[in-house]
């Protein structure tokens, strides 16, 4: 019962973020209430509070949480798989483009585009952004640490690869949302993370 009450959460979740993103990329950032947010993922006001405390930690909380997953997915790779190929494939099973990309109920994909390059330049956002990415950057370097035996807290090695594969991921969305024409954007993260697997080698 618990694991069904768990994933029932966890879906509640998702959908408060997703209706948070949509409506944001929709009216713009200042034009969407809670309750608007609420009434779209077909649930209470009161409920959204018990998930987020803001419009921002919603909009911003699909992005946190997929990190976190690729910390766990990290955590169920072979022992012996390389280290960067590990990240390679749990990042990819993780952060594949979701609905705020690919089911985007905008028929006009550049008026989306624009839609959402709006929403993360947005200073509430950003802030939030920062914020959370510190805990995604801290759940990821934790996995790290144990797969390589380092300390979170301690050594430079778990918590520069997580800032890194973090780096990575916000450097593929805005190369994402600026492209021209579109490019995919799990082709461009697998590039991303063959780059750094490689060291960064100069073109």
């Amino acid at each position: 019962m618990s694991g069904l009450r768990e994933q029932k959460k966890r879906a509640t979740r998702a959908a408060l973020s997703w209706a948070a993103i949509r409506l944001t990329v929709e009216r713009g950032f200042d034009n969407v209430l809670v309750d608007d947010i609420a009434a779209a993922a077909g649930v209470s006001p009161r409920t959204f509070n018990n998930y987020f405390s803001s419009k921002g930690e919603a909009i911003v909380a699909r992005q946190v949480d997929r990190y976190l997953l690729v910390a766990d997915e990290l955590r169920r790779r072979p022992a012996r798989e390389p280290l960067w190929q590990a990240i390679r494939h749990a990042v990819s099973a993780q952060l594949e483009p979701g609905p705020e990309v690919v089911e985007h109920p905008v028929p006009d994909r550049d008026q989306w585009v624009a839609g959402i390059r709006l929403m993360v330049a947005e200073p509430a956002i950003q802030a939030e952004f920062l914020r959370t990415g510190a805990l995604a950057q801290a759940g990821f370097a934790a996995a790290v640490a144990e797969r390589t035996g380092t300390d979170p807290e301690r050594d430079l090695y778990p918590q520069l690869v997580a800032a890194t594969v973090l780096a990575a991921s916000n450097v593929v969305t805005q190369v994402w949302l600026n492209a021209d024409p579109p490019v995919p954007l799990d082709r461009l993260l697998t590039e991303a993370l063959d780059q750094l697997a490689a060291g960064l080698p100069t073109p």
